[in-house]
């Protein structure tokens, strides 16, 4: 195999990761839709340790199939030791991207057998994804982006950039698929990677992708001292069980800011709520810290016909189901 920079930096990339995250896994598999990106790692992954390609066919675009199949080939061709295309039906819950996703990451976990999972994600994704959060004003989690590696999903490309995974197809004669939806102008993150990210490095001289992701992994390294804080915080007020009877408010309301809004959305997810948006977790933070005898606040999640309100009841936040 040709050994040219590209090829070298992804599977160093890969490498590292491996040792840093992974020491004790002797195989693994990538999440390969036939894009530069997933194909430059399949190729560094296949080096490092036995891999199999998981190929996800959402059949959404006509000629899906065959681009399966011709990933697929390339796959064996890299020295993968198995290729799996695998067929999902896509739902309508979120908009297309997100059910898209979502059916995407579900097959993924049930075809990798325990394995962990590789994905082709950048440091373009990753800088993109932070100039989403921005723009959504989501908060510090959501401008912190991608993580590297949240079991089983992997991510050893944050730090290289999309140009290095073109050029290591080049190098390889790798046949990437070039997905037609990287081009509309009608997605969000097309635009910022066509029309925003080239103004921005225009105007600040250049450097803006990679300034982006370094404020993400500040931003994530930040965010999980706070979340231990948080946890402990809410094992310490009970609230942590998903059968807890309620959050005391004056467990919480000494907290500095940061850290309770991390435990009231503990309580959240732990009761059951999904979805939730900084808005949602800020106002049920208000019926702790400015509390006037407001109602409660509706948050996502919950059971089939009904929603989820978080409410105030003497001194303790408790969750509630409405019928819709």
């Amino acid at each position: 195999m040709d050994r040219s920079s590209p090829v070298r930096r992804l599977r160093q990339a890969v490498a590292a990761f491996a040792r840093e995250h992974l020491g004790d896994a002797d195989r693994w598999c990538v999440a390969l839709s036939g894009g530069a990106d997933s194909l430059a790692l399949t190729a560094a992954a296949a080096d490092v340790l036995p891999t199999t390609a998981l190929i996800v066919d959402h059949g959404l675009q006509a000629g899906s199939a065959a681009v399966a199949t011709s990933a697929q080939r390339q796959a064996i061709q890299l020295g993968c030791v198995g290729a799996q295309i695998i067929p999902v039906v896509v739902g309508v819950d979120g908009g297309p991207e997100a059910a898209a996703r979502s059916a995407r990451y579900a097959a993924l976990e049930s075809a990798r057998s325990g394995a962990p999972v590789l994905i082709g994600h950048t440091l373009d994704d990753q800088a993109e994804t932070v100039l989403l959060g921005l723009g959504r004003g989501s908060g510090p989690r959501s401008i912190a982006g991608i993580r590297p590696y949240d079991p089983p999903w992997c991510r050893p490309l944050l730090e290289i950039r999309r140009t290095v995974t073109e050029a290591a197809c080049v190098a390889l004669e790798l046949d990437p698929w070039r997905d037609p939806h990287n081009h509309d102008p009608r997605f969000t993150r097309t635009r910022l990677r066509h029309e925003v990210l080239p103004l921005l490095e225009e105007v600040l001289g250049g450097g803006v992708a990679e300034a982006l992701a370094r404020t993400a992994t500040a931003l994530q390294e930040d965010g999980d001292v706070l979340d231990d804080l948080a946890a402990r915080a809410l094992a310490e007020a009970g609230g942590a069980a998903a059968d807890s009877p309620g959050l005391a408010v004056a467990a919480v309301l000494g907290l500095p800011r940061a850290v309770r809004l991390r435990v009231i959305r503990g309580w959240l997810l732990a009761g059951g709520a999904r979805n939730l948006t900084s808005k949602q977790i800020r106002g049920v933070d208000e019926l702790a810290s400015a509390w006037r005898g407001q109602g409660g606040v509706a948050v996502g999640g919950g059971r089939a016909g009904a929603r989820l309100f978080a409410q105030r009841r003497d001194g303790v936040l408790v969750l509630r189901h409405e019928q819709r």
